[in-house]
Protein backbone atom coordinates (compact mmCIF):
# COMPACT_ATOMS: atom_id res chain seq x y z
CA UNK A 1 0.00 0.00 0.00
CA UNK A 2 1.52 3.24 -0.87
CA UNK A 3 -1.17 6.16 0.08
CA UNK A 4 -3.29 7.42 3.21
CA UNK A 5 -5.29 10.07 4.20
CA UNK A 6 -4.70 12.10 7.10
CA UNK A 7 -7.43 14.01 9.37
CA UNK A 8 -6.09 17.32 10.38
CA UNK A 9 -8.83 19.50 10.21
CA UNK A 10 -9.84 19.67 13.90
CA UNK A 11 -10.07 22.96 15.72
CA UNK A 12 -8.76 21.36 19.11
CA UNK A 13 -10.63 23.17 21.30
CA UNK A 14 -10.04 20.99 24.39
CA UNK A 15 -5.96 21.72 23.82
CA UNK A 16 -6.27 25.92 23.88
CA UNK A 17 -4.84 27.68 24.61
CA UNK A 18 -2.09 25.00 23.20
CA UNK A 19 -3.94 25.69 19.43
CA UNK A 20 -4.93 29.40 19.62
CA UNK A 21 -2.26 30.30 17.08
CA UNK A 22 -1.02 26.54 15.98
CA UNK A 23 -3.17 23.58 14.77
CA UNK A 24 -3.06 20.69 16.79
CA UNK A 25 -1.21 18.00 14.79
CA UNK A 26 1.99 21.06 14.38
CA UNK A 27 1.97 21.49 18.40
CA UNK A 28 5.26 20.61 18.90
CA UNK A 29 6.05 16.72 21.00
CA UNK A 30 9.33 15.43 21.70
CA UNK A 31 11.02 18.48 19.91
CA UNK A 32 9.03 18.34 16.36
CA UNK A 33 5.36 19.35 15.53
CA UNK A 34 3.49 15.75 16.64
CA UNK A 35 2.54 15.76 12.80
CA UNK A 36 6.23 14.94 12.25
CA UNK A 37 6.00 11.40 13.84
CA UNK A 38 2.97 10.54 12.10
CA UNK A 39 4.03 10.77 8.85
CA UNK A 40 7.45 9.30 9.72
CA UNK A 41 5.46 6.50 11.02
CA UNK A 42 3.55 5.96 7.94
CA UNK A 43 6.53 6.29 5.81
CA UNK A 44 8.51 3.48 7.65
CA UNK A 45 5.52 1.25 7.23
CA UNK A 46 5.87 1.85 3.25
CA UNK A 47 3.10 4.58 2.26
CA UNK A 48 4.34 7.04 -0.61
CA UNK A 49 1.68 9.78 -0.85
CA UNK A 50 0.23 11.03 1.87
CA UNK A 51 -3.23 13.65 1.37
CA UNK A 52 -3.81 15.81 4.54
CA UNK A 53 -7.29 16.74 5.17
CA UNK A 54 -7.40 20.39 6.74
CA UNK A 55 -9.41 22.91 7.92
CA UNK A 56 -8.72 24.77 10.97
CA UNK A 57 -5.34 27.16 10.32
CA UNK A 58 -4.50 25.21 7.05
CA UNK A 59 -2.24 27.62 6.22
CA UNK A 60 0.79 26.39 8.46
CA UNK A 61 0.66 23.15 7.42
CA UNK A 62 1.96 23.02 3.57
CA UNK A 63 4.61 26.30 4.66
CA UNK A 64 6.18 23.85 7.05
CA UNK A 65 6.51 20.50 5.39
CA UNK A 66 6.33 21.80 1.34
CA UNK A 67 5.77 18.53 -0.73
CA UNK A 68 7.08 16.06 1.36
CA UNK A 69 10.36 15.12 -0.20
CA UNK A 70 12.35 15.89 3.11
CA UNK A 71 10.19 12.94 4.68
CA UNK A 72 10.49 10.54 1.79
CA UNK A 73 6.55 10.97 0.66
CA UNK A 74 4.68 13.02 -1.50
CA UNK A 75 2.07 15.48 0.65
CA UNK A 76 -0.49 17.03 -1.11
CA UNK A 77 -3.23 19.74 1.26
CA UNK A 78 -7.14 19.48 0.80
CA UNK A 79 -8.65 22.37 2.99
CA UNK A 80 -12.40 22.24 4.14
CA UNK A 81 -14.14 25.56 3.37
CA UNK A 82 -16.92 24.35 6.30
CA UNK A 83 -16.17 21.51 8.59
CA UNK A 84 -17.21 18.33 7.03
CA UNK A 85 -16.39 15.89 10.28
CA UNK A 86 -14.42 13.04 9.78
CA UNK A 87 -16.46 10.76 6.96
CA UNK A 88 -16.60 14.58 4.76
CA UNK A 89 -13.23 15.38 5.27
CA UNK A 90 -12.12 11.64 3.77
CA UNK A 91 -14.23 12.04 0.81
CA UNK A 92 -13.92 15.64 -0.01
CA UNK A 93 -10.03 14.67 -0.65
CA UNK A 94 -11.02 11.84 -2.68
CA UNK A 95 -10.44 13.34 -6.15
CA UNK A 96 -6.39 13.20 -4.88
CA UNK A 97 -6.06 9.45 -4.82
CA UNK A 98 -4.21 7.61 -7.34
CA UNK A 99 -5.80 4.33 -6.18
CA UNK A 100 -7.88 1.74 -8.37
CA UNK A 101 -11.10 0.92 -6.76
CA UNK A 102 -10.18 -1.99 -4.76
CA UNK A 103 -7.14 -0.76 -3.94
CA UNK A 104 -6.42 -0.26 0.35
CA UNK A 105 -6.22 3.27 1.78
CA UNK A 106 -5.02 3.89 4.89
CA UNK A 107 -6.91 6.51 6.91
CA UNK A 108 -5.77 7.86 10.19
CA UNK A 109 -6.66 10.92 12.76
CA UNK A 110 -3.86 13.59 13.48
CA UNK A 111 -4.57 13.45 17.15
CA UNK A 112 -3.67 9.55 17.99
CA UNK A 113 -0.21 8.87 19.09
CA UNK A 114 -0.15 4.82 18.47
CA UNK A 115 2.71 2.42 18.43
CA UNK A 116 0.06 0.37 15.62
CA UNK A 117 1.53 -2.19 13.32
CA UNK A 118 0.34 -0.31 9.76
CA UNK A 119 1.78 -3.07 7.75
CA UNK A 120 -0.39 -5.49 10.20
CA UNK A 121 -3.71 -3.26 9.69
CA UNK A 122 -3.24 -3.71 5.67
CA UNK A 123 -2.35 -7.40 6.16
CA UNK A 124 -5.44 -8.03 8.03
CA UNK A 125 -7.49 -5.90 5.55
CA UNK A 126 -6.09 -8.06 2.71
CA UNK A 127 -6.49 -11.69 3.57
CA UNK A 128 -10.06 -10.88 5.31
CA UNK A 129 -11.67 -9.47 2.17
CA UNK A 130 -12.86 -6.58 4.45
CA UNK A 131 -14.59 -3.40 2.58
CA UNK A 132 -13.40 -1.30 5.73
CA UNK A 133 -10.72 -2.50 8.54
CA UNK A 134 -10.71 -0.85 11.90
CA UNK A 135 -8.02 -0.28 14.42
CA UNK A 136 -9.22 -1.66 17.82
CA UNK A 137 -7.40 -1.19 21.71
CA UNK A 138 -8.56 -1.93 24.50
CA UNK A 139 -8.85 0.31 27.45
CA UNK A 140 -9.90 -0.37 31.32
CA UNK A 141 -12.59 2.13 31.27
CA UNK A 142 -14.28 2.54 27.79
CA UNK A 143 -16.89 4.85 28.37
CA UNK A 144 -15.67 8.00 26.85
CA UNK A 145 -15.04 5.85 23.60
CA UNK A 146 -16.64 4.34 20.82
CA UNK A 147 -17.12 0.49 21.57
CA UNK A 148 -16.54 -2.12 18.55
CA UNK A 149 -17.72 -5.36 19.56
CA UNK A 150 -16.40 -8.45 17.34
CA UNK A 151 -17.34 -12.05 16.79
CA UNK A 152 -14.78 -14.81 16.80
CA UNK A 153 -13.32 -14.12 13.82
CA UNK A 154 -12.82 -10.33 13.93
CA UNK A 155 -15.70 -9.31 12.34
CA UNK A 156 -17.07 -6.30 13.02
CA UNK A 157 -20.80 -6.93 14.40
CA UNK A 158 -22.06 -2.81 15.79
CA UNK A 159 -20.66 0.63 16.83
CA UNK A 160 -21.77 1.56 20.28
CA UNK A 161 -21.34 5.66 21.20
CA UNK A 162 -19.95 6.05 24.54
CA UNK A 163 -21.97 3.38 26.79
CA UNK A 164 -23.25 5.24 30.39
CA UNK A 165 -24.25 2.33 32.15
CA UNK A 166 -22.68 -1.23 32.48
CA UNK A 167 -25.47 -3.22 30.64
CA UNK A 168 -24.13 -0.88 27.57
CA UNK A 169 -20.55 -2.00 27.79
CA UNK A 170 -20.58 -4.93 26.03
CA UNK A 171 -16.56 -5.05 25.34
CA UNK A 172 -13.45 -3.07 26.06
CA UNK A 173 -12.68 -2.83 22.63
CA UNK A 174 -12.53 0.68 21.44
CA UNK A 175 -12.12 2.85 17.85
CA UNK A 176 -8.57 3.78 18.06
CA UNK A 177 -8.72 6.02 14.86
CA UNK A 178 -6.82 4.06 12.16
CA UNK A 179 -8.24 3.02 9.51
CA UNK A 180 -7.84 1.23 5.93
CA UNK A 181 -10.54 1.43 3.12
CA UNK A 182 -10.91 0.02 -0.32
CA UNK A 183 -10.84 2.94 -2.14
CA UNK A 184 -14.80 2.50 -4.06
CA UNK A 185 -15.78 2.60 -0.57
CA UNK A 186 -14.91 6.02 -0.08
CA UNK A 187 -16.86 7.27 -3.56
CA UNK A 188 -20.01 5.68 -1.06
CA UNK A 189 -19.76 8.50 1.45
CA UNK A 190 -22.02 11.54 0.31
CA UNK A 191 -20.18 14.69 -1.10
CA UNK A 192 -20.74 18.12 0.05
CA UNK A 193 -21.71 17.51 3.60
CA UNK A 194 -20.75 17.05 7.11
CA UNK A 195 -20.31 13.00 7.49
CA UNK A 196 -19.21 11.15 10.80
CA UNK A 197 -17.37 7.95 10.12
CA UNK A 198 -18.36 6.74 13.97
CA UNK A 199 -22.11 7.65 13.67
CA UNK A 200 -23.06 7.33 9.73
CA UNK A 201 -20.87 5.80 7.58
CA UNK A 202 -19.14 2.61 9.55
CA UNK A 203 -23.12 1.67 10.80
CA UNK A 204 -24.42 2.69 7.29
CA UNK A 205 -21.82 -0.17 6.06
CA UNK A 206 -22.95 -2.73 8.40
CA UNK A 207 -26.52 -2.17 7.98
CA UNK A 208 -25.81 -2.72 4.18
CA UNK A 209 -24.09 -5.91 4.97
CA UNK A 210 -20.63 -4.89 4.19
CA UNK A 211 -17.47 -6.75 5.71
CA UNK A 212 -16.24 -4.32 8.55
CA UNK A 213 -13.11 -6.33 10.31
CA UNK A 214 -11.67 -5.54 13.49
CA UNK A 215 -8.07 -5.96 14.39
CA UNK A 216 -7.12 -5.58 17.82
CA UNK A 217 -3.26 -3.92 18.27
CA UNK A 218 -2.98 -3.34 22.21
CA UNK A 219 0.57 -1.48 21.92
CA UNK A 220 1.23 2.33 22.75
CA UNK A 221 -2.04 4.04 22.56
CA UNK A 222 -3.06 7.22 23.91
CA UNK A 223 -5.50 10.19 22.45
CA UNK A 224 -3.85 13.70 22.47
CA UNK A 225 -7.08 15.50 22.98
CA UNK A 226 -6.13 17.37 26.29
CA UNK A 227 -3.46 19.10 27.47
CA UNK A 228 -2.47 16.57 30.23
CA UNK A 229 -2.70 13.77 27.47
CA UNK A 230 -0.22 15.63 25.08
CA UNK A 231 2.08 16.51 27.98
CA UNK A 232 2.00 12.79 28.75
CA UNK A 233 2.44 11.90 25.02
CA UNK A 234 5.75 13.90 24.58
CA UNK A 235 7.61 12.43 27.43
CA UNK A 236 6.16 8.86 25.90
CA UNK A 237 8.11 9.62 22.83
CA UNK A 238 11.23 10.99 24.45
CA UNK A 239 11.46 8.16 26.82
CA UNK A 240 10.94 5.59 24.28
CA UNK A 241 7.74 4.27 25.67
CA UNK A 242 5.94 5.67 21.82
CA UNK A 243 8.34 4.62 18.76
CA UNK A 244 8.62 7.35 16.45
CA UNK A 245 11.65 7.24 13.91
CA UNK A 246 11.28 11.71 13.92
CA UNK A 247 12.42 12.06 17.71
CA UNK A 248 15.73 14.23 16.83
CA UNK A 249 17.66 12.25 19.13
CA UNK A 250 18.10 9.19 20.99
CA UNK A 251 15.56 8.50 23.19
CA UNK A 252 16.34 9.24 27.51
CA UNK A 253 15.54 10.80 30.04
CA UNK A 254 15.39 14.42 28.35
CA UNK A 255 15.78 16.14 24.85
CA UNK A 256 17.57 19.45 24.63
CA UNK A 257 17.71 20.72 21.32
CA UNK A 258 20.85 21.45 19.93
CA UNK A 259 20.24 25.79 19.79
CA UNK A 260 18.77 25.64 23.62
CA UNK A 261 20.23 27.02 26.72
CA UNK A 262 20.48 24.97 30.13
CA UNK A 263 22.19 26.21 32.87
CA UNK A 264 25.04 23.49 34.33
CA UNK A 265 23.15 22.76 37.56
CA UNK A 266 19.45 22.74 36.28
CA UNK A 267 17.64 19.39 36.50
CA UNK A 268 15.76 17.88 33.56
CA UNK A 269 14.30 14.83 33.86
CA UNK A 270 11.10 12.41 33.03
CA UNK A 271 11.00 12.87 29.12
CA UNK A 272 10.95 16.45 29.34
CA UNK A 273 11.66 18.05 25.88
CA UNK A 274 13.45 21.58 25.80
CA UNK A 275 12.73 23.12 22.81
CA UNK A 276 15.40 25.52 20.20
CA UNK A 277 16.42 28.76 22.06
CA UNK A 278 14.66 28.11 25.07
CA UNK A 279 16.46 29.03 28.06
CA UNK A 280 16.67 26.95 31.40
CA UNK A 281 17.77 28.76 34.20
CA UNK A 282 20.41 27.59 37.56
CA UNK A 283 18.62 25.56 39.78
CA UNK A 284 15.82 25.04 37.56
CA UNK A 285 13.80 21.71 37.97
CA UNK A 286 11.98 20.44 35.07
CA UNK A 287 10.72 17.02 35.06
CA UNK A 288 8.17 14.88 32.44
CA UNK A 289 7.89 19.10 30.80
CA UNK A 290 7.76 20.04 27.47
CA UNK A 291 9.47 23.93 27.03
CA UNK A 292 8.61 25.00 23.46
CA UNK A 293 10.38 27.12 21.67
CA UNK A 294 11.61 30.19 22.86
CA UNK A 295 10.73 29.76 26.20
CA UNK A 296 12.79 30.99 29.69
CA UNK A 297 12.32 29.42 32.83
CA UNK A 298 14.15 31.43 35.31
CA UNK A 299 16.72 29.76 38.22
CA UNK A 300 15.12 28.33 40.83
CA UNK A 301 11.94 27.17 38.81
CA UNK A 302 10.05 23.64 39.70
CA UNK A 303 8.07 22.67 36.82
CA UNK A 304 6.34 19.03 36.43
CA UNK A 305 3.94 18.01 33.73
CA UNK A 306 3.53 21.01 32.53
CA UNK A 307 3.44 22.34 29.07
CA UNK A 308 4.99 26.08 28.42
CA UNK A 309 4.18 27.35 25.36
CA UNK A 310 6.62 29.35 22.36
CA UNK A 311 8.08 32.49 24.14
CA UNK A 312 6.88 32.13 27.23
CA UNK A 313 8.40 32.75 30.91
CA UNK A 314 8.15 31.49 33.90
CA UNK A 315 9.85 33.41 36.89
CA UNK A 316 12.40 32.59 39.64
CA UNK A 317 10.71 30.45 42.15
CA UNK A 318 8.02 29.43 40.63
CA UNK A 319 6.06 26.43 41.00
CA UNK A 320 4.51 24.58 38.12
CA UNK A 321 2.34 20.94 38.45
CA UNK A 322 0.25 20.24 35.92
CA UNK A 323 -0.44 23.48 34.71
CA UNK A 324 -0.40 24.54 30.71
CA UNK A 325 0.85 28.41 30.22
CA UNK A 326 0.15 29.78 26.68
CA UNK A 327 2.25 31.17 23.74
CA UNK A 328 4.15 34.36 25.23
CA UNK A 329 2.36 33.92 28.58
CA UNK A 330 4.50 35.27 31.47
CA UNK A 331 4.16 34.19 35.16
CA UNK A 332 5.89 36.56 37.49
CA UNK A 333 8.84 35.04 40.20
CA UNK A 334 7.13 32.79 43.27
CA UNK A 335 3.99 32.10 41.93
CA UNK A 336 2.22 28.74 42.76
CA UNK A 337 0.04 27.33 39.43
CA UNK A 338 -1.29 23.61 40.47
CA UNK A 339 -3.45 20.92 39.13
CA UNK A 340 -4.55 21.44 35.29
CA UNK A 341 -4.61 25.41 35.55
CA UNK A 342 -4.30 26.87 32.18
CA UNK A 343 -2.85 30.53 31.46
CA UNK A 344 -3.88 32.15 27.98
CA UNK A 345 -1.67 33.06 25.28
CA UNK A 346 0.10 36.00 26.19
CA UNK A 347 -1.47 36.61 29.76
CA UNK A 348 0.51 38.29 32.60
CA UNK A 349 0.75 37.23 36.35
CA UNK A 350 2.76 39.64 38.56
CA UNK A 351 5.61 37.99 40.86
CA UNK A 352 3.96 36.43 43.91
CA UNK A 353 0.22 36.75 43.28
CA UNK A 354 -1.03 33.27 42.85
CA UNK A 355 -1.52 30.63 45.04
CA UNK A 356 -3.89 28.68 44.02
CA UNK A 357 -5.19 25.79 41.58
CA UNK A 358 -7.95 25.86 38.88
CA UNK A 359 -9.49 23.12 36.98
CA UNK A 360 -10.93 25.77 34.24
Amino acid sequence: MTEAILLVGGKGTRLRPLTVHTPKPMVPAAGAPFLTHQLARARAAGVEHIVLATSYLAEVFEPYFGDGSALGLHLEYVTEEEPLGTGGAIRNVASRLHSAPGDPVLIFNGDILTGLDIRALVDTHRTSGADVSLHLTKVADPRAFGLVPTDADGRVTAFLEKPQTPEEIVTDQINAGAYVFDRSVIDTIPAGRPVSVERETFPGLLESGAHLQGMVDSTYWLDLGTPQAFVRGSADLVLGRAPSPAVPGRCGDRLVMDTAEVAPDAKITGGSAVGPRARIGAGARIDGTAVLEGAVVEPGARVRDSLIGAGARIGARTVLEGAVIGDGAHVGADNELREGIRVWCGARIPEASVRFSSDQ
